[in-house]
């Protein structure tokens, strides 16, 4: 059975004044699935993200959510069904991890609904529960980033951005995080887009993936096709497809 298309990117260019980010760029997220963007930098993978989020100028093309075209204005796309968890851990770090969830579920109007929220994130996160009261900035580099994770589950999303989750963490700390993305994608159904320069990590849990090079998808498919092509070392050492 297909799943749901339910967030497309068709021609899409973005500008930065005479810089062209990226160049008719199509992508396709289904209902369910892990997609990784992937590509050198300056690829544009992270003004994908930020294109769907509102945060980059579209200069031509179309956004499509559940096969509507909208136009992605960051305030309302949170209440469409994305969240953002962008690269850099960026948490509150005077404020406590309990308060840094209820401040990414602040669309929640109902609190006892917000409070069940912020228990089902410490049960995927249980380092979050011990430390509820803690302030984010002394949590060590990987709690702070399953924070931030935890924060972009707070609105229950159906896509979930997420830009260089693993950046600046150890090996094993790594692992820990691709393996609570692979749980929130299975748990919650959650279709999740995400970049990242570690590259074998990503093709082991996603589904799909697409090759970006200067702003342009040169590849796209099954992820395992891929990792047994030639295709990603063409593209990282600057062969050419």
């Amino acid at each position: 059975m297909k799943q749901e298309v339910l967030l497309q990117l068709k021609n899409i260019s973005v500008h930065y004044g005479a810089l062209i980010a990226l160049d008719g760029v199509d992508i396709a997220i289904d209902e369910g699935e892990i997609v990784a963007l992937m590509g050198p930098n300056g690829a544009g993978k992270s003004t994908i993200l930020k294109t769907i989020f509102g945060l980059a100028p579209i200069h031509s093309g179309t956004v499509l959510w559940h096969e509507k075209p909208f136009v992605p204005v960051s305030h309302q796309v949170v209440h469409t069904g994305i969240a953002f968890v962008p690269q850099g851990r960026r948490v509150f770090s005077h404020l406590t991890v309990y308060e840094n969830l209820e401040i990414g579920g602040f669309i929640i109007k109902e609190r006892n609904e917000l409070k069940r929220r912020i228990n089902e994130a410490m049960e995927i996160f249980p380092v979050l529960g011990r430390k509820r009261k803690a302030k984010a900035g002394t949590l060590s580099g990987g709690e702070q980033q399953m924070l931030a994770l935890a924060r972009g589950l707070m609105t229950d999303p159906k896509v979930l951005l997420l830009d260089e989750p693993s950046l600046g963490l150890a090996p094993n700390i790594v692992t820990q995080v691709f393996d609570k993305i692979i749980t929130i994608n299975e748990r919650h159904k959650t279709a999740i887009l995400v970049v990242e320069h570690n590259i074998t990590s990503l093709l082991n849990i996603s589904h799909r993936a697409y090759i970006l090079d200067k702003g342009i998808v040169v590849a796209k498919g099954d992820s395992q096709v891929l990792v047994k092509s030639n295709i990603l070392e063409n593209v990282f050492l600057g062969k050419g497809v």
